[in-house]
């Protein structure tokens, strides 16, 4: 995992539906990685991620691995 100070401004970020009060999770596709930012903090911190790290993650949170962090 590495970091950005922010991401290229040129991505399509993606948002959850579910999103409200502008606290969520953006995802884009850069690449041969994922960046993950903070929309409470568009200007803050992008994390980024190799494709196999997003698609564990994924299933993870998919299989419910994560559920006992809320």
């Amino acid at each position: 995992m590495s970091a950005y100070a922010s991401g290229p401004e040129t991505l399509h970020w993606r948002i959850s539906r579910t999103c409200e009060g502008g606290a969520c999770v953006a995802v884009a596709s850069h690449g041969d990685s994922v960046l993950v930012k903070n929309t409470s903090h568009p200007e803050g911190p992008v994390n980024e991620f190799t494709r196999d790290e997003w698609r564990h993650f994924v299933a993870g949170v998919k299989l419910g691995h994560f559920d006992e962090v809320l």
